[in-house]
């Protein structure tokens, strides 16, 4: 029974020598203050009062965030929210633990260093539209410094770009009036096809109504003419048939009209011979009509003769 207490206190010795070390980490073990040995994950032992743990590392992808301020190229003062990804390597424990007394830091310097250098190349758009290779440059300069620091950089990325509020209204009034000016045209096109579209079928409209009022004129002379000839076999002789036509469309007309109670007849003074007068007027005008036609149909025909004539003459 006496050994007893030694028993237990040789086994809390033993047993305080013992401990675990989570997955994806790695615990580091020194001796008299000496680095001993890096411990992984699992169970594992250790000297008891002579060896420690100094420190224990995480080897997960870890991200830190830094939120960098600096100038463009044409004098607008951002804000670049930048997320760098690193992780330790594994095969360099010794030198992320021991080289660097504080890597967030570090990283956090080496992130300005490059944001200030190459947004000032850039003017505000090209910042926008070129972030990918901000985040590139931050990549290449923070994987060259810190791979001698046992860090593995996985990625950099630029996840926000702020400028000034009034640099944000300005660029938001720009949009706004470019849009309003693509609109503006847009309108204007649309105006120019409706008057195009609406002069096109008012031109329509003419044609087609002077060529129903041609064919009406049409219509009506040879009515005229057949009127006459039946006339004629009566024995009513052409200025008669001609004069009891044009008084018998006159009472027509007035009859017509008188239909309708809402229009208005006006009277002109006149006498007997009146229906006889514009007869005659008639005749003269469809007589120097006739004519007209006649002599502008052998000037055609002249002309077209002439025409064949040089012709056969070049020809020859």
């Amino acid at each position: 029974m006496m050994f007893l207490p030694f028993l237990i206190l040789g086994l809390m010795v033993i047993l305080s020598g013992i401990f675990t070390v989570k997955q994806q980490s790695a615990a580091l073990v020194e001796r008299f203050g000496k680095f001993q040995s890096i411990k992984r994950a699992g169970l594992q032992f250790k000297v008891p009062f002579l060896d420690r743990i100094a420190g224990r590392v995480n080897l997960k992808i870890q991200q830190l965030d830094v939120l960098v301020e600096t100038k463009t190229k044409d004098n607008v003062f951002v804000k670049l929210k930048v997320s760098v990804q690193f992780k330790i390597l594994s095969d360099a424990i010794y030198d992320a633990f021991y080289k660097l007394e504080n890597p967030y830091e570090q990283i956090t310097a080496y992130v300005f260093d490059t944001v200030r250098a190459e947004v000032p190349k850039m003017k505000l758009d090209d910042v926008f539209e070129r972030k990918d290779d901000v985040a590139l440059a931050i990549r290449r300069d923070l994987a060259d410094a810190m791979n001698e620091y046992g860090y593995d950089i996985v990625k950099a990325l630029v996840t926000d770009i702020d400028p000034d509020q009034q640099v944000k209204h300005a660029m938001n009034r720009i949009n706004a009036s470019e849009r309003e000016k693509v609109a503006a045209e847009y309108e204007a096109e649309a105006d120019r096809i409706k008057i195009v579209a609406k002069a096109r079928a008012e031109a329509e409209s003419k044609r087609l109504q002077g060529q129903g009022i041609a064919d009406q004129r049409r219509e009506i002379a040879k009515g005229l003419e057949e009127s006459v000839e039946v006339l004629n076999k009566v024995g009513i002789n052409s200025q008669e048939a001609s004069a009891l036509i044009v008084v018998t469309q006159h009472y027509d007309t007035l009859q017509s009209m008188g239909e309708n109670s809402n229009s208005n007849l006006i009277l002109l003074p006149n006498n007997p011979s009146s229906a006889s007068n514009m007869l005659s007027d008639m005749v003269t005008s469809f007589t120097a009509s006739m004519q007209m036609g006649e002599e502008m149909k052998r000037g055609s025909e002249e002309k077209k003769a002439e025409k064949i004539k040089l012709e056969r003459r070049d020809g020859k």
